[in-house]
Parts: structure tokens; sequence; C-alpha cells
């Protein structure tokens, strides 16, 4: 059933836009909501958990089992490989240059810290934070140098995108892209192409990094533990989630993407973004959570970045959980007045942890006067980068690449017949068109060059409205155009030429902006240009939720057939659809899913997904992915689909 509301259709208007709020916040806002709905359930089951020991075990494993769904699939172990590429001797320990390949002919430079003396001690894992030189940054030296001091082997790791393992560089090593975080998002982007996840990737590493630990003489292998700073920490989170060898950690300015951070911050590097994690309610304090209940140490600074109270939260709800399980004890806050990062106070509470679980020595450790390295000192490559110090390197776009090569067998099985089917089942949405009933509010006319435009928001409950103007012909109409452009409705009405152009040919003009385009735009300020995607924070929510702003999309269109198969003067006409740049790929999919769409004009031929993954810092990808879907089929599957219902650029 379709309701009409409405104010006054008979004023008139000189402004296009539609909705009479500030519209721009339209689409996070709605996002944010959906966000909180799938939370709301949490507190209740964190609560029934906190009653018993089998209650928080239970939460405890079945927050494990959601997570290890959502990082997705692993590489199977393949020879490290691992050589030690030069030694550095300083006071009571050295210094290893080690590399190892994670999987074949990807290389992993590492520096490893021997405590001298005999005998076997317990291991440990640095992983590092967001800075360029990674394990040669100082705070990072310094955290390790404290530690061998204190006798444990630490391995600190340069993540991808850092160090020496910057993944997209010219053939001399230059960055192609503007930095570490963005290395990190861009090719999150691919690894969800097909069906991968950054993170797992940087746990990968880190988990073949656990197993040269295990090879060194020097290390008690039944006492293992990692802890990390800032983008390190969520690394660490992430790796004694699911680590069982890991018997004491310590996460530093914590940041791993959580509800409240999600709503004060918005989305973070790809290195840390999980697609459906907010579907599978996985939160701050769940990663702690699935540690428990071993020894772990939060670190923070009151005055960071990272917002404090939720710290303060997060660490309050493990450790109820602890508590359940009959080990408070083994879950500790050190709270310093400074800001981000592992600064001294920071790194002594966190040797001083480890030795009381290890060493079962309490006495409080401190730092003297540490000498350090230069980033060149500790290269473990000649050149500075394992892309020019190996010809073989294979890089993560690479990677993403050949796997998605490797999938296009399965690709080609989806004919036009079959190919609908694939495209509901990657969208996961239902498209009953009779189902929620589609509201109309038809609102005062426009009038502008000539042309008389209905002014009309459609609402669907639990979804966001869609503003669109409808432009009728003098006479019967003898199709409707649904006109979709990517900067809008009005930038269309800037030149009213060729709107008039389709009135005189008898063809109904319906201009309409789909959510995040248009009027709901999201502000250019909420949107770090680091990132090359124009509406981030939006795109990167809705993957949180698990619906991808492209299936979103395509549920407007869904609106947009139902709006018209109620309107007496256009029900059963023909529907072609229009669409430029962002809309293109929602036009594509509703085509393909409902033949009610009887011709679709775009006026730039779509970018395959795979061309994408050949263009690892192509902008505004994250706008178009769909996770998993190169498992399935590409774009030019919809295109042969679709036949000579697509008209491309070339054949206007």
């Amino acid at each position: 059933m379709v309701l009409a509301t409405g104010y006054s259709a008979r004023a008139q208007q000189s402004s296009s836009t539609v909705l009479d709020w500030k519209a721009p916040a339209t689409l996070s806002t709605y996002l944010l909501q959906q966000m909180h709905a799938q939370y709301a359930p949490r507190a209740a089951e964190l609560d029934r958990a906190a009653q018993s020991a089998a209650g928080a075990a239970a939460y405890r494993d079945s927050v494990r089992a959601r997570f290890r769904r959502v990082l997705g699939p692993l590489p199977a172990r393949t020879p490290l490989r691992a050589k030690v590429t030069g030694k550095l001797t300083r006071d009571r320990y050295r210094i290893e240059k080690i590399i190892y390949e994670s999987t074949p002919n990807h290389y992993v430079t590492a520096n490893l810290y021997v405590p001298a003396g005999k005998g076997k001690k317990p291991g440990v894992l640095l992983f590092c934070g967001h800075e360029q030189e990674s394990k040669a940054t100082v705070s990072y030296q310094k955290t390790a140098i404290l530690f061998a001091q204190h006798g444990f082997v630490v391995l600190v790791i340069d993540p991808i995108s850092q160090g020496e393992r910057m993944q997209l560089t010219d053939a001399a090593g230059k960055p192609l892209a503007r930095g570490g975080t963005t290395e990190h998002t861009l090719l999150n982007a691919g690894a969800a192409l097909v069906g991968e996840t950054v993170p797992a990737e940087q746990f990968w590493d880190n988990e073949r990094g656990l197993d040269y630990l295990l090879t060194r003489a020097e290390v008690d292998t039944a006492r293992l533990g990692c802890l990390g700073n800032s983008g390190g920490a969520t690394q660490t989170a992430y790796f004694m989630a699911l680590e069982k060898r890991m018997k004491v950690a310590a996460l530093c300015s914590y940041v791993a993407s959580g509800e409240r951070n999600l709503e004060l911050t918005g989305p973070a590097d790809g290195c840390v973004m999980l697609p459906g994690a907010g579907r599978a309610r996985l939160d701050l304090a769940d990663w702690p959570i699935m540690f428990a209940p071993r020894p772990l140490l939060m670190l923070a600074g009151r005055y960071d970045f990272v917002d404090y109270t939720q710290i303060e939260a997060a660490t309050a709800e493990t450790r109820r959980i602890y508590a359940a399980l009959g080990q408070p004890e083994q879950l500790s806050l050190f709270t310093y007045d400074d800001g981000h990062g592992i600064s001294q106070p920071k790194r002594e509470a966190a040797v001083t942890w480890f030795r009381r679980w290890f060493y079962g020595d309490a006495s409080p450790v401190r730092e003297g006067a540490l000498a350090t390295l230069s980033e060149k000192e500790l290269r473990c490559t000649t050149s500075g980068q394992v892309n020019t110090a190996f010809r073989n390197e294979a890089n993560l776009a690479t990677i993403h690449l050949a796997k998605a090569q490797k999938l296009a067998p399965a690709r080609a099985a989806a004919t036009p017949e079959t190919v609908g089917a694939l495209v509901q089942r990657e969208l996961n949405i239902s498209f009953n068109a009779n189902g929620q009933p589609l509201s109309i509010a038809l609102l005062d006319t426009l009038r502008r060059d000539g042309l008389l435009l209905q002014k009309l928001i459609l609402r669907r409950e639990g979804e966001p409205p869609l503003p669109a103007l409808l432009a009728l012909p003098s006479t019967r109409p003898t199709r409707l155009l649904i006109w979709l452009p990517e900067a809008g409705k009005a930038a269309v009405l800037d030149s009213a030429t060729q709107v008039q152009a389709y009135l005189r040919q008898g063809t109904a003009v319906l201009l309409a902006d789909l959510r995040g385009m248009g009027e709901t735009t999201d502000p250019a300020a909420f949107n770090d240009p680091k990132y090359y995607n124009r509406e981030y924070r939006n795109a990167m929510l809705a993957l949180h939720e698990g619906r991808p702003l492209l299936a979103q999309r395509v549920e407007d269109l869904n609106s947009i057939q139902t709006f018209v198969r109620n309107h007496a003067q256009l029900n059963g006409l023909p529907l072609e659809i229009r669409a430029s740049g962002r809309a293109v790929g929602p036009a594509l999919h509703a085509a393909v899913l409902w033949p009610v769409f009887s011709r679709v004009v775009v006026e730039q031929a779509p970018r395959s997904y795979q061309q994408l993954l050949a263009q690892p810092t192509a902008k505004d990808v994250y706008s178009e992915v769909l996770p998993g879907v190169l498992r399935r089929y590409d774009l030019p599957d919809l295109q042969r689909a679709l036949g000579s219902r697509l008209v491309l650029p070339q054949s206007r």
C-alpha cells in the first residue's frame, strides 16, 4: 500500500532542494541509528554472561567465534625461509635483523632483541603502531630494549605499508600513495573484493612471526606474550584473541573500532576495520574479553585523542568477565597523565607486568638512559624496501589481483540466466517490493527555465528518505526516465535543456538523489582525504554494519519502482535508468534484479571489480565494494546479462 501525503502542491519554489532539514547529515545519522540498533542486544548479553563463570566463558567463546568469522580466511602455512641478515651487539643484548616469508614471496622484516646470558627466556611479540619508521620508531626501540634488558626475547615486526614493507611503490621504491595508513585503507578495499581483510593478512604476518620465534633456541615456548601501541594495539587485540599460546598481553592506546568510537570519531584506517563487525555485535571490549582470564594490562593516556572514557568503559566491561571467571586480579588498567603512545611510564608498567607473570617478580622496573639506532642501522634489506630488495616480492595488491584471477573460472559459470540469483545473494537484501509500504510526500512545485517539477520525498520504514523531482510532459507520457546523476539532481537543472528535450519526446523524467548523493552528500570535512574516498565515513559505516552502500542504493531503486507502480500516470510505462559515477553500479544491479527497468544508459563505462584491483590507488572504491563479490561475479557478468538493455557511452 502506498500512502500519499503532502503540504501544498500549488506553491512554487525556485530552489531544487527537496528536504527541508540539514540534509547532508541524513545518511550518517541513519547509519549511526542502524549501528546502535545492531549493538542494542549486546548490553543484555553481557549482563547475563557476567552472572556466572559458565556464562562468561560462553560469551567469550561466542565473540571469539564471531570475530573469527568476520576476520576472513587465513592462508596455509608455507616454509618461512627465514634468514638473519645482520647482527648488532649492544650492552646486555644484541639485535638481529630478520626476514621471513609469511606466504610465498611475501617478505616480512623484523628486528629480534636477544638478551645476553644463557638459558631460555620468555618470548614477546611487539606490534608497531602507524609510525612510518615502524620498528625503528624510538619509543618502540626503547620498549624492546627495556624488555630485553629484563630478560625477554623480543621480535618487533614491520607491518605492511610501514618500515621496509611499503606495498605500493614504483620501481625505485617510492610510495605511490600518501602514506602507510592510506595504503592500509586502499589494500583493505582490494582484500574485501576477494572476500578477505587486511587485518587477517596482518594477523598472518604476526602468526608467522610467532612461528619464527618458536624456532629460536633462546625462547621458552611455554612463556609467550604480546603487546602493541595504537594500531599495534589493535594488531595485539586481534592476535591475542585467537592465538591461545599468548599467556600475557598489554594494549596501549587501544583503538580498535567500537560503537561509541565510531560515533565520536568515525571509521579508522583500513587495517583495523572489519566488514560485518557491527552486524556481529563486536565492540571495543570484546577483544580483551576473548583473552580472559589470562593476564592483561591496559595502558592509557588520560589526554589521549583515543577517548579515555571509552577505555575505562571497555576495561570495566572486561573486568566483569574476568571477575565471573574468578580472576579479577589478572586485568589491570595503568593510566598516566599524558597522551597517545607508549611513553616511558607505560613502558615501565608493561615490563613490570610481564615480569610479574613470567618471572614471579612484581618489583617496579625503572628505565635508564637507552641508546637507540637510526632507521638505516636497523634495516634488514639492502635497499630499505622489500619491493626493491626482492624481485619476486608479492605485495598485497599483486596477491589480491592473483586471487581474483584464480576465481575467474568460478565467475565464468555465471550465465545471464543465473547472475540475478547471484546478485540477490551478494546484496543480501529482501527485494519484496510489496513489503514495507512506501509513503510519498507530495511537496510544492519548482518552476525553472520553462520546467515544472513536482518535489517528492519517498519514505520506506527503516530506510532514509529519498528526495526526487518529477517532470511530466504536456501530453500523456510514453515512458519514464529515472535519472540518477552522481552530482545530484541540482546539477542537471543547472542546464535544463536535456530535460526539456526528453519532455518534448513524451518522456517523463524523475530526477532522484540516491542516498549519499546530491542533497544527502556527506560534507567533505568528515572525510579525510588520506582515505582516497569522498564518502569514506558512510561507506565504512555501511560495511561495518554488513550493508554496503551499493546494496543500500539498490534499495532506493526498489523504492522508486514501487512509487512508479502506484502512480496513476506512470504505472505500466517502460522504465529507463540514466546513471553516472557512483550511481552506475546500483543501476546495473537493480536492472539485473528487476526486468521492469527495460533500458540502462550509463554516462561512463563501469570499472570492473578486477580492474579496481589492478589499479590499487584508485579513488572512491569503498563506494562500490561488495565483500567477496569476485567469488561470484564481476560487473562484465552483469553487462552480459543485461545485453541490449545496457547502453554504454560508445554505443550511444
